[in-house]
């Protein structure tokens, strides 16, 4: 498979890029891998004007790297979300790439399996509830097969995550598929 993951954490060698770095240990083994850390692109949100839906090729009338993120999409299997957990959700540069994705371009993509790997740093029962239920949302909506989860509470600060057993949960993860 080829494996797109997107990667959302502004803080570089964090907590979530090191339980990215365990999966792709685990999976890349027998499968192809890319990491987009969004943070590193220029990704404007959406301004729902749906000129995509009347371009010619589905054109998004924003010029920014969303045009590689797509073309990145396009050759993909299976999609992993990555990301910190900021007020219950998704990092922001993560949701903006998400929501560029109300996109016709998006039904050209050949994803058929998505995984989520969550870092936060609250250690509440209900703190991945929401983004949880708008991934179940996607799952139904796009016919996606779920790939699984890993869930990290309690890891704030760098390395924090190194005091869990989330790495090896995420490199099993990998590893299994």
């Amino acid at each position: 498979m080829n494996i797109l993951i997107l990667s959302g954490s502004p803080r570089k060698h964090g907590n979530t890029d090191l339980i990215v770095e365990a999966f792709v240990k685990g999976i890349s083994e027998h499968h192809n891998v890319e990491i987009v850390s969004v943070h590193d692109n220029k990704v404007a949100p959406c301004i729902a004007c749906n000129a995509c839906f009347k371009s010619e090729n589905n054109t998004c009338v924003q010029k920014d790297d969303m045009i590689g993120i797509y073309e990145k999409m396009k050759q993909a299997d299976m999609l992993v979300i990555a990301s910190p957990v900021y007020f219950y959700g998704l990092s922001a540069q993560l949701k903006a790439v998400i929501d560029r994705c109300h996109n016709p371009i998006r039904d050209t993509f050949n994803i058929k399996k998505i995984a989520l790997l969550l870092v936060g740093a609250a250690t509440l029962p209900e703190l991945f509830d929401s983004i949880i239920t708008q991934y179940k949302l996607c799952l139904n909506f796009f016919h996606l097969e779920d790939a699984g989860h890993v869930l990290v509470r309690g890891a704030k600060d760098k390395g924090d995550i190194l005091n869990t057993n989330s790495l090896n949960e995420a490199y099993e993860l990998g590893l299994s598929l």
